[in-house]
């Protein structure tokens, strides 16, 4: 019997009801259904006055998800994605992004198509989009003090009310270089399009096998965005007497201190999107964010 896993967010009511519907049509059709929260992986921020999270990423991966199970689908918006990103990405499990939130950037159908999408799930009318991820340590010393793995960016900053801070970066074999600035953001392709977009870097298109180092605030108008192949792993001192904050896709994170260091690296297990239709990369920036549009002229009001 075929395995499909269903990640919900289970937050939103109209998630949780459009789940109902897809098992049952499922489990008529002979699938097997495994149904998960999509808080499993949401990490969330480590609490400083208790024990940092030492697991490997793997920890995320829900009980039932293996690399046997043909796909999950995924009800939620993008930070929903996200959390399922790291619940199915280590056991190479495709996803299918089933769009109930408000943006929907990597939604790939929408419930208006909900019936459409799953006819092409159940004759496997579907390609595969690979897409890179980050794995993203906390270390002090030899030991690894917290991970989790990442679809779209770490960001190191400063906290509130605190002053500029000060980074030195080392990217693989080349000298370091040293970042005064609010923080900085490492992003995949992926990521280009969110918080580093925000912070003034580039988009990149998802087939770049490239990173992304983006300063938030930079003191020198010569620090600007970096981008670099992704075989090279770098790490980040953070050159600052205080403690500074890490998130992660925005659902994970952790305190930073002096005697830290943050070490980021190319994972060997890529999100694995279902695509229904051709994705073009071009389009969804257009309809997504705006890019591209032709500019109209405003009217002559003279």
């Amino acid at each position: 019997m075929p395995r499909v896993g269903l990640i919900v967010n289970d937050g939103k009511t109209l998630a949780v009801d459009t789940a109902i519907s897809i098992q049952d049509r499922l489990e008529k059709a002979g699938h097997q259904v495994i149904r998960v929260s999509s808080s499993g992986g949401m990490v969330g921020f480590a609490n400083p006055d208790q024990h940092m999270r030492m697991l490997g990423y793997n920890a995320c991966v829900p009980e039932g998800f293996d690399s046997s199970m043909s796909l999950a689908i995924v009800l939620g918006g993008d930070g929903t994605v996200l959390s399922a990103a790291r619940q199915t990405a280590p056991v190479r499990v495709p996803i299918l992004t089933i769009h109930t939130g408000h943006l929907g950037f990597l939604a790939e159908a929408y419930l208006a198509d909900l019936d459409k999408a799953l006819d092409q799930v159940l004759n496997s009318q579907w390609s595969i989009d690979e897409r890179s991820t980050l794995v993203v340590s906390v270390m002090r010393g030899d030991q690894r003090r917290w991970e989790a793995l990442c679809l779209n960016e770490m960001a190191l900053h400063r906290e509130p009310l605190t002053s500029m801070c000060h980074f030195e970066v080392s990217i693989g074999r080349h000298a370091p270089v040293d970042i005064s600035a609010d923080g900085v953001i490492l992003s995949t392709p992926t990521g280009s399009t969110a918080y580093a977009l925000s912070a003034g870097g580039p988009v990149i298109t998802p087939d770049c096998p490239v990173l992304q180092l983006t300063p938030i605030a930079p003191h020198s108008l010569a620090s600007r965005a970096l981008v670099f192949s992704n075989e090279e792993p770098v790490t980040v001192f953070p050159a600052t007497p205080e403690r500074l904050m890490m998130v992660v896709d925005g659902t994970a994170g952790c305190y930073v201190w002096p005697e830290d260091r943050v070490l980021i690296r190319r994972s060997e297990h890529p999100v694995k999107f279902i695509r229904l239709a051709d994705h073009e990369f071009f389009q969804v920036l257009r309809n997504k964010l705006g890019w591209g549009l032709p500019h109209e002229a405003k009217p002559d009001r003279q």
